[in-house]
């Protein structure tokens, strides 16, 4: 069984052979004789302001016109009109694109800045925080000055407790 379609109907293009009795040796359809209108006039336009002479500006303005409408007619169907393809010709050239190119360059020691004092580490904590911490510093030196002035046989210590403790695991020799 053999189910036909409607591709012939649109197979048949709207085609102007010419005047009767005098027909062109070439078939058009009438969507390129607009085209080719259009195409025609700009290419005119763009030769003579060129300043292309009027005999040479026709003769290369008619074998721009063939050309381009030529190439515009194979890309529009009765699938594919005239409007759909300038919209997808307009979006097409409108879309965002992604950058190929990278940014920044070859590396160079140039551009780091070199200071003659190094930099030295920002405080941390707002004044209050800071004054207190001071205060308590100078509080555990009083102490631990008074301390040995009283006691001068206590052997010295540095001011930080460190508990050190055996860290191997058992059972696990370190290398």
């Amino acid at each position: 069984m053999r189910i036909r379609t409607d591709d012939e109907v649109y197979r048949v293009d709207a085609v102007w052979l010419g005047p009767p009795k005098a027909t062109f040796p070439f078939r058009a359809r009438y969507v390129a004789w607009g085209v080719g209108t259009v195409v025609f006039l700009l290419a005119l336009t763009v030769l003579r302001n060129l300043g292309v002479g009027l005999f040479w500006s026709f003769a290369w303005g008619l074998v721009a016109t063939i050309a381009l409408t030529m190439l515009i007619c194979s890309r529009i169907s009765h699938e594919r009109p005239l409007a759909a393809v300038l919209t997808m010709w307009v979006r097409e050239l409108n879309s965002p694109r992604e950058t190929t190119t990278g940014t920044g360059g070859a590396v160079s020691a140039g551009g780091v800045k070199v200071r003659a004092e190094l930099p030295r580490r920002r405080q941390r904590g707002s004044d209050k925080q800071r004054a207190k911490t001071a205060r308590r510093a100078e509080e555990a030196r009083r102490r631990a000055r008074a301390a040995r002035s009283a006691n001068p046989q206590a052997p010295r210590t540095s001011g930080y407790a460190r508990s050190t403790r055996n860290r191997e695991a058992s059972g696990v020799r370190t290398p």
